[in-house]
């Protein structure tokens, strides 16, 4: 890890934009920014993506850059394997725009999915700015679950509501969300 955590990002993500097809496009520089974030943190396991996947993510968008080696695997498989599944088909099954061979939003839900596994907000694990940054790549991406979002909840939150309601469950946290710092603002004990 670096000293200077978003000059290393900012630093990464230059260098993909380097080697873009098309520089100024909002999924190049959204997965510019996505991936140059997990760079930056050394932690690219943590994107959920196989090494063939994330290579093939970059040779659409980015294809002078060189492959990124350190990412041998996606994220262990672990007890909360069976949430991403699901969550990645939520995110991918309601959005009737999307082609099933759109490998880049199959990428990006799989990224979202994942992310909900760590323990911080979303738009944190993600690597990104802030809140809004997440609303736009949801809102470009996945419209209809956006709109149904009309309590204003947190990103995270509101995701694992929809999961859990699409499963005929009683919403739940998403497996991140109890070592949040706003774990308790989001669950308040009743």
């Amino acid at each position: 890890m670096t000293s200077d955590p978003i000059g290393a990002r900012d630093t990464a993500v230059a260098r993909l934009l380097d080697h873009a097809l098309h520089r100024d496009a909002a999924d190049t520089v959204m997965f510019a920014r996505l991936i140059g974030a997990k760079l930056a943190s050394g932690e690219l396991l943590h994107f959920g993506l196989t090494r063939d996947a994330l290579d093939a993510l970059l040779s659409r968008h980015f294809p002078g850059a060189r492959p990124l080696h350190s990412a041998s695997e996606h994220i262990a498989s672990s007890e909360h394997q069976r949430f991403v599944d699901a969550m990645r088909a939520l995110l991918l099954r309601h959005e009737a725009a999307l082609p099933a061979a759109d490998h880049d939003a199959q990428c990006l839900a799989t990224i979202i999915a994942t992310a909900c596994l760590r323990p911080d907000h979303l738009w944190r694990d993600l690597g990104l700015d802030g809140r809004d940054d997440v609303t736009d790549i949801l809102t470009r991406h996945y419209p209809q679950r956006v709109a149904r979002n009309v309590d204003g909840l947190r990103w995270k939150k509101f995701l694992a509501r929809e999961l859990a309601l699409a499963e005929g469950r009683a919403p739940a946290p998403a497996p991140g969300c109890p070592g949040c710092e706003d774990y308790g603002f989001c669950y308040q004990a009743r």
